[in-house]
């Protein structure tokens, strides 16, 4: 038999060495580093509906952006090591 969830569950977990308080609570859950306010919300029906796997990978493709662009971009340069690259 499950507990029914009436109020919030805060649990404190560790994440590359760095404290964590996981909060469930009816409403959905929320992830924040220790000793800040702010951190990572979801609610349960944005998790159910997929919003939360499309808000998850427009944010990562974002944050990759400029690093996977960069090196992709990156004009040759004249001098010997870009005429070297240019080979």
């Amino acid at each position: 038999m499950t507990t029914k969830l009436d109020g919030p569950l805060k649990r404190e977990l560790t994440i590359d060495g760095k404290p964590y308080t996981v909060t469930i609570d009816p409403h959905g859950f929320r992830l924040v580093e220790k000793g800040r306010r702010s951190g990572y919300e979801l609610d349960w029906q944005a998790f159910l509906s997929g919003e939360a796997a499309l808000a998850t990978a427009l944010n990562a493709s974002l944050a990759k952006a400029p690093a996977e662009r960069g090196p992709a971009t990156r004009k040759t340069g004249t001098g010997k090591a870009g005429a070297r690259k240019a080979r």
